[in-house]
Formats: structure tokens, sequence, C-alpha cells
């Protein structure tokens, strides 16, 4: 017998991936109704058959056989639903990449500007770090050929490569006369999905990106630093922020959720057929040691950074401030297609919080909901539809919600939710129904709403 390995996906962007499992083939009794479905597929498929066989002969230009088989799957799996996909090699190889959180290369964040890449930040410890790469740098060459005429993704591919090998880049700084050579040596590269920062002297702030095989360990060691840079005595708690944290790695946003949890289900998972189903539980041992914790979400928060959400709310454990969530409640699974054939991204199973609540065409809605001010010109961009909005999404047992603010303000001074949740840390606001640290309640809420 054949089996089959597969990934659980959980995101709402294109790209991240999952966790490893084998399914056994399912056995079949076919009674008389499934064989006149079967063979009423059957024509189906020499239908298909006959017009790609048309195509092949009778088209203005002669086509590509392989792109045509691809486009027929491809529409096959998007007709399903807005996170079923096919992936060619490339794509596959790329999600994979991802999904790992590692990768060759140069270690610099960097976008696009004026048709040339410009570096936004180099990362620390690494070839471009090491090299003296500065922010704002601009690189117009990549090994003497010119990056302008690339797209982002183009020219961060030329970037990458394999380990200890070697490139060129021009770069033009502000205040040199003249461009700058530089060679670097590609090394093993780590996405930082978990950056930190001591806020208010006193309170962890801990932003999470994504869910990557990197993350789970990243929290781990943040919050370990920061409890000792701030000292366990004196930290009044945790903000957790997850705004426009699009998903990720089933596996990483059960972990993640078990490091704040000593008990309880964390998700559980339904597909098709009820054997099928499956229940994330927590360890005993809480990370932070009890302190509270405080969840910054907005609409732009899918997937498996809903599920932390959910299941912090659900147990309790956390206070969940900003708007509410994109709501995307479903669970795919990547099937590799064997050797340079892809993998599909199919669509099997929804998942739901610790109450039996699916949040799909929902999401999860804070505890104190906070708006932030937003720009004028922005105003127009600054709203994610959501789960609910995306044609051909899963329906929703109720009524589907769609529409939430996603605007995080880029100085942190002009941050709404996170300075409600240092207030709440810090017992400037009182919410009687939050959740209790110990034997006494941590944090409280003063009104369902805030915009202040």
């Amino acid at each position: 017998m054949m089996r089959k390995t597969s990934m659980v996906l959980l995101s709402a962007a294109t790209g991240a991936a999952l966790m490893l499992f084998v399914t056994q083939p399912r056995s079949v009794l076919m009674g008389s109704s499934a064989r006149a479905a079967t063979s009423d597929t059957y024509r189906q498929l020499n239908l298909f058959g006959d017009v790609f066989e048309r195509v092949r002969s009778d088209y203005v230009e002669k086509p590509d056989d392989s792109k045509l088989v691809e486009s027929a799957i491809s529409g096959m799996l998007t007709g399903l639903d807005p996170h079923s996909s096919y992936m060619d090699a490339k794509s596959f190889r790329d999600m994979q990449v991802q999904t790992r959180g590692e990768f060759g290369g140069l270690g610099i964040e960097v976008t696009m500007e004026d048709g040339l890449i410009k570096v936004v930040s180099p990362i620390d410890d690494t070839p471009a770090s090491k090299a003296g790469i500065m922010s704002n740098d601009i690189i117009t060459n990549l090994d003497d050929e010119a990056v302008q005429g690339l797209t982002l993704n183009q020219a961060v591919e030329k970037m990458r490569g394999p380990v200890n090998t070697k490139i060129r880049l021009k770069i033009i700084r502000k205040g040199q006369d003249n461009p700058i050579d530089v060679t670097l040596v590609r090394d093993n590269i780590r996405v930082r999905s978990v950056r930190a920062r001591v806020e208010s002297d006193d309170i962890a702030y801990i932003r999470i990106t994504t869910f990557n095989e990197q993350t789970t360990e990243g929290l781990k060691r943040e919050v370990a630093a920061l409890t000792t840079q701030i000292g366990a005595d004196k930290l009044k708690g945790f903000i957790i922020d997850m705004r426009n944290n699009p998903g990720g790695l089933l596996e990483e946003a059960v972990t993640v959720s078990d490091s704040f949890l000593e008990r309880g289900e964390i998700v559980s998972t339904r597909g098709r057929n009820a054997e099928e189903t499956q229940r994330r539980t927590a360890h005993p041992g809480d990370l932070t040691k009890g302190k509270p914790v405080i969840v910054l979400i907005n609409g732009g928060s899918a997937s498996a950074s809903e599920i932390v959400a959910g299941a912090l709310q659900d147990h309790k454990r956390a206070t969940l401030v900003g708007t509410r969530s994109f709501g995307k409640g479903s669970v795919q699974t990547i099937i590799p297609l064997g050797s340079g054939n892809g993998a599909l991204r199919l669509t099997t199973a929804r998942y739901f919080t610790p109450s039996g609540k699916s949040i799909q065409a929902k999401g999860i809605v804070p505890d104190i909901e906070v708006l932030q001010d937003v720009p004028d010109e922005l105003k127009s961009r600054t709203d994610t539809k959501g789960e609910a909005s995306l044609r051909g999404h899963l329906k929703s047992e109720g009524d589907e919600k769609t529409g939430s603010q996603s605007y995080v303000p880029p100085d942190a001074k002009d941050d709404k939710a996170l300075k409600m949740a240092a207030d709440l840390l810090h017992g400037v606001k009182v919410n009687a129904n939050a959740p209790a640290t110990g034997d006494k309640a941590a944090i409280d809420k003063p009104a369902n709403k805030v915009a202040n």
C-alpha cells in the first residue's frame, strides 16, 4: 500500500506551512450509488481529456502541455476555497524555506524603492552586519548585474544561495561620493519571527510576526532575556503583539500557546470524517511564571495567531486588546506530488478554540476594543476585509463578520492599543472580568470599547 506524506498548513498568507504527518489510505466499500457517482466522474474526466486534446491540436499557437495541466490543476483547487491551491516546484521550495525560517543568505532585510533595493536593516551577527552594511544603503548591482528591472523577489532569490558561496554587492550610501563594492560570503540565516524590547521600564513587549520553526525557541529566549533584564520582582507582565501576523505552523501555534498554559485543550481540528478529529492539550509549565499577559490582535491577525489568541482568551490566561481578528478557521494540508512536481495545498479541516467555537469567517473578538487614529491619507487602506469577504470561503454557522481595522502606528507613542496594554499591566484601568494570576485579579477592563 502507498503511504501519503503530508504537511498541515495554517496561514492566511500564501507562504506559510506546517506539521508533518502520515495518513493511512482509507478502505472503501462501493455501493451502487457510489458506482454511479464514479461512472459520472469518469464521464467528466473524458470531457476534460477531449478539451485538452482540442486545445493541443487547434489553439492558435502551440501550447505548453505541462502548463496546460498545471493550469487545470490550479483551477480545480482555487475553485474549492481561497486557501486551496497548486504550488509548482519553485513555489513549494520557497514555502519550505519560509516554514523553516532559515536559509543560506546574507542577513539583510530589504525593500524595493524606485526600482532599486533599499536595505531596511542588517540582521545582527550575519555576513551583512559584519561587512558593515547599513540601513538605507541602496543596492544597485548583484555580481555585476543591475538590480533595476528585477522584482523584489527576484533580487532576494539572487542574494540567497548555498552557504559559503560568494556574492558581490555594489552599494550607494548617503554621504559617500562613490559606490561601495562589498564581497560577502553567504551563511546560514535565521529569520527573526520574534522581536522584543522593554516597555515602560517594567513591561516585557514581545512581537511575533509569523509562526515558523524558530518561533517557540525565539519566544523562550526573549522571555528569559527580558525577565533577567527587568528583574522578576519588578516585571509587571508581558505584552504579546500578534497584530498583522498572518499565521504559519500549526505546531508552533500549539507550543506558543502551551508556553503560557498549565493545562487544558489548546485547539481541536475536525475534518470531514469524525475519526479525523484531533485535540491538542497543554503541558504543565508556564514560561512566564504566572505573570499577567496582554495579547494585541487586529484585522490582520489570522489563523495560527488566532489559535494562540483564542486559547489564551478561552482559558482566561490573557486579556485580548485591539480589533476583531481576520477569521481564518481552516487548516490546509500540504501534499507533495513527487520530485519536481510541486505540491497541493488542500483545505482538510476546520479548527476550534478550547470552548468549541469556530472563528471561521467571524474572527476573535478582543476583550477590549481599541481603535487607532488613522492618518487621512491611509484611511481607505487600513481596514482588512477578513475571511468572510473572500470569494468561495468556507461558510460559518451563524452570522459572519467582515472588516476590521489593521493599522498599527509606526511610532509607539501613537499606538493606543499598546498604551492600553501598558495601562492594564500598571493597574491604571480596572476590569472585573479579567483573568486571575495566582489568588488575585491581574487585569481589569473599564469598558467594552475604548478609543481614547
